[in-house]
């Protein structure tokens, strides 16, 4: 399994603890040191861009334009700010112009790698700048997280250090405010405490759901709202289950009235909204030893859903010393929710997001407090390991991003057109993924590695010896 950071074996939990902040800043100076040098090897994307302040929240819009005329492909990124009351937050929209291969000959290679930027360029693409943002709103404190409508995209709504939830309609905003005042379109009133928990349904239009410290989950017909004439929205549910922090909510993909909630009391929910109890949910299992953290129904499996927690798996022994025990991803049947599938093992911290692959349906990345991107395909479950290839982990580990230097903060997946015989069109496994560290990394992995033996070999990517 490649993986893209190329660091040490991981000093155990003692160590970590005992190093001062000089010292472990040192590490991960050396990590990214390590990872800069080997990442043309790795990607067939890269880009690497420096924000003015974090974002704690990152989504990919569902549009993408390939224009002819021009080297690249361009992309659109929901974006916030946390800037601590340092200065005014906002909630942006972001272009990205993402490189095309207009053929297998315009390759990525370390020639084409700047050193300084971080990024990866075609021969054939120019070095402008791959993100701008096109639109700010003014938002009332730090963007916890964003996302936008999937029946209207232009419709976005934030979760906010309040507890409230904004929603904007995008279009009634100019590209930069024209007030000092933060001027959402409507909010979603019911919720007194801060948290990250936000999804709209993909089968129930117009609804929301949210998850906050205060232990609940509450949900919004944003619909009534915007019929109503706007201004503030009480819930039409507020769910009341858990006994502690509710970290995150979603909901099923294709059963509109049924969604999950996880929270640090260890416990995953799955709710029914026909069902008139508020406090009782419908199925309840307690999933973790530890926190949980995220949760993701399987768009492609209406029965399959992942908790992620910051629970210990065992020590597993490898040739030179005995690792941090990791951190794990539980996958779940909702028929059999009373014993857990599988574990996908392989982070050494907390998992604080999951998110599928809109075009693989096996395929899903995970971000850990580790500083690392994951990308698994539970499809490879089972498959037989050397003994080697056993030490990076377990077969269904595909890929480890370890770009970021600070805590990652949000991925998604670009959900833009796909067309595997144009080089022109994107791949399917572009990635977008923010940390604490303000950077905001665009990433493809190289499709040697997810490819496989599909991958084609063209004749003119082939080295040659003049001699």
């Amino acid at each position: 399994m490649p993986r893209s950071d190329n660091s040490p074996v991981p000093y155990d939990e003692e160590e970590d603890a005992e190093m001062d902040g000089e010292n472990a800043n040192k590490v991960v100076n050396e990590e990214y040191k390590i990872w800069k040098k080997n990442a043309p090897y790795l990607y067939d994307t890269l880009i690497t861009h420096a924000l003015d302040w974090p974002t704690l929240t990152c989504e990919w819009f569902p549009d993408t334009e390939c224009p002819p005329d021009k080297p690249y492909s361009i992309s659109r990124l929901l974006l916030g700010t946390h800037t601590s009351r340092q200065s005014k937050d906002y909630l942006q929209i972001a272009t990205v112009h993402i490189p095309k291969r207009i053929s297998p000959s315009d390759a990525l290679s370390r020639e084409n790698y700047d050193d300084e930027s971080g990024e990866l360029h075609t021969t054939s693409s120019s070095a402008a700048p791959r993100v701008q943002v096109t639109q700010r709103m003014l938002h009332d404190g730090e963007v916890n997280r964003a996302r936008y409508m999937p029946h209207n995209p232009n419709i976005l709504a934030t979760k906010s250090v309040s507890g409230r939830v904004f929603v904007y309609d995008r279009t009634k905003h100019p590209s930069e405010p024209d007030s000092d005042v933060a001027k959402p379109d409507v909010t979603l009133n019911g919720q007194t405490m801060e948290g990250y928990g936000l999804g709209w349904s993909k089968c129930w239009e117009g609804h929301i759901l949210s998850s906050g410290e205060d232990t609940t989950v509450c949900h919004w017909d944003v619909q009534a709202g915007y019929s109503k004439g706007g201004g503030g929205v009480e819930p039409v549910d507020v769910f009341r289950g858990h006994g502690s922090v509710v970290g995150d909510v979603s909901w099923h993909a294709t059963h509109q009235n049924v969604f999950a909630s996880v929270g640090d009391d260890k416990q995953l929910f799955i709710w029914d909204t026909r069902d008139p109890a508020r406090t009782k949910p419908k199925q309840r299992v307690m999933a973790h030893d530890r926190e949980i953290l995220a949760v993701s129904f399987c768009p492609s499996n209406e029965n399959l859903i992942l908790t992620g927690s910051s629970d210990k798996a065992s020590p597993r022994l490898v040739k030179l010393s005995i690792l941090t025990p990791p951190q794990t991803i539980g996958i779940w049947d909702t028929r059999t929710l009373s014993h857990r599938l599988h574990s996908l093992e392989s982070h050494r911290d907390e998992v604080l997001q999951l998110a599928w692959s809109p075009t693989s349906p096996t395929v899903l990345a995970s971000a850990s407090s580790d500083r690392r991107i994951h990308i698994w395909d539970l499809a490879k479950i089972g498959e037989e390991q050397t003994p080697d290839d056993a030490e990076d982990g377990p077969p269904e580990l595909m890929f480890i991003h370890g770009g970021h230097t600070g805590r990652p903060t949000d991925v998604c997946w670009c959900p833009g057109p796909v067309d595997v015989g144009k080089g022109a069109e994107l791949s399917g496994w572009e990635v977008a993924s923010a940390a604490e560290d303000n950077v905001l990394m665009v990433w493809s992995a190289s499709a040697n590695i997810w490819a496989g033996e599909a991958k084609v070999v063209e004749e003119e990517e082939l080295e040659v010896d003049d001699d």
